[in-house]
């Protein structure tokens, strides 16, 4: 342990035996479940150098699909071209991935390893696009098969902290130009 994190320990405690216990390699019943209900998500990744990415996913509930408790299949969805986030992956395969669903204050954290996969495997997994509202653009290009390395759910406190959902706070933001 580095002498920060040492430091951090020393004046604020150690994690808690359940929230340590939370932490577990593969996707249990309800981060499968939270997943298959998830219409968004986040993606982070790094490059070797440890240059950040952090990429939103989007589609329909359960557009990620769990394979099994290990796998996540995420499809990669024609965009801006800029494939950042496959840039890194082709130096550093490990990604983060945090999944949320609209008024509910958990989320769903998946961290592992990924491969990427052409469009032909996509679409032996998923027949049809999955998406609310396609455009011209809107096409399966390719994808990701994920390894699980850790998988748990997160509890509420940052949104209930920032109030994400509030319908309230949503329209002020429209409001000034955001």
């Amino acid at each position: 342990m580095n002498e920060t994190i040492k430091k951090l320990r020393d004046q604020h405690g150690t994690p808690s035996e359940r929230s340590q216990k939370k932490l577990v390699n593969y996707m249990n019943e309800s981060v499968q479940e939270f997943i298959r209900l998830s219409p968004f998500a986040v993606m982070a990744s790094s490059n070797e150098n440890g240059d950040c990415d952090a990429s939103p996913r989007g589609g329909l509930p359960g557009f990620i699909k769990v394979l099994d408790e290990k796998t996540l299949l995420i499809p990669d969805i024609k965009g801006n071209r800029l494939f950042q986030s496959f840039e890194n992956i082709d130096s550093n395969p490990k990604v983060g991935i945090i999944f949320f669903i609209p008024g509910n204050n958990w989320a769903a954290r998946v961290n592992g390893t990924v491969k990427m996969v052409n469009e032909q495997e996509v679409n032996s997994i998923i027949k049809q696009l999955e998406v609310n509202n396609p455009d011209e653009g809107a096409q399966l290009i390719q994808g990701l098969i994920l390894t699980v390395d850790e998988a748990y759910r997160h509890c509420p406190r940052a949104m209930q902290f920032s109030n994400l959902w509030d319908v309230d706070q949503i329209n002020q933001n429209e409001r000034t130009g955001w």
